[in-house]
């Protein structure tokens, strides 16, 4: 499942954006999700909250997780929270 993430994140869109990506990944029936963050222009770390419950979600049902055209700046901050190893990027995955 290809899931697309708006090009603002911030702590005010969070729970929204995080109600549609569960949904989205439950209703895929795929075994795998990605999150396609390359539209972000506007976030905090609330994006990093974001992904995270989408990959608990997507683990819960048996998938794997998987990130894409995620922005240097949002891996820094993964990278900062000790969270960057949880969201792969799917391009190294496949290469």
């Amino acid at each position: 499942a290809q899931l697309v993430l708006p090009g603002v994140l911030t702590h005010s869109e969070a729970a929204g954006c995080a109600r549609m990506l569960v949904r989205a990944i439950r209703a895929s029936g795929e075994r795998r999700a990605v999150a396609d963050v390359s539209a972000l222009e506007h976030f905090d770390s609330s994006a990093l909250a974001v992904l995270l419950d989408g990959r608990r979600e997507a683990l819960s049902l048996g998938m794997s997780f998987g990130v894409s055209g995620m922005p240097l700046r949002l891996r820094a901050l993964a990278t900062l929270y000790g969270v960057a190893a949880l969201l792969p990027d799917q391009a190294l995955a496949s290469a």
